[in-house]
């Protein structure tokens, strides 16, 4: 890769926040948040960004087949505090701003698109 490229990841905020029926999930997005910052360490000095995005609660097919509890549908993503949760769509411009000069300074970040969870 080039000097000012970009590798932007996905985590989720289960790295952090996890719950208890998405234990592999969990462990998964945890390790890629990891692999992430360590790899913007070891690309900087190549002038390259590792940056990643962590959704929240987003309404995806993954709710519906097992990535919730079938009782947590109904009022899956209001505990968050915009109330609701966030669709596909709006996890864009954060992988956006991450791919584009904007964000030349950042590096080994994760941006957090949760409806205001922390």
């Amino acid at each position: 890769m080039q000097p000012g490229s970009s590798i932007i990841t996905t985590n989720s905020i289960q790295a952090e926040q996890l719950s208890s029926f998405l234990v592999d999930y969990a462990g998964t997005k945890a390790a890629i948040k990891n692999m992430t910052m360590s790899l913007a360490k070891q690309l900087a000095n190549r002038g390259i960004r590792v940056n990643s995005v962590a959704p929240g609660p987003i309404w995806t097919p993954l709710q519906i087949v097992g990535g919730q509890l079938p009782e947590n549908i109904p009022t899956f993503g209001q505990s968050t505090p915009i109330g609701r949760a966030g669709q596909p769509a709006e996890l864009a411009g954060a992988y956006v701003f991450l791919a584009s000069n904007e964000s030349s300074y950042v590096t080994g970040e994760s941006i957090n698109v949760t409806g205001g969870l922390k």
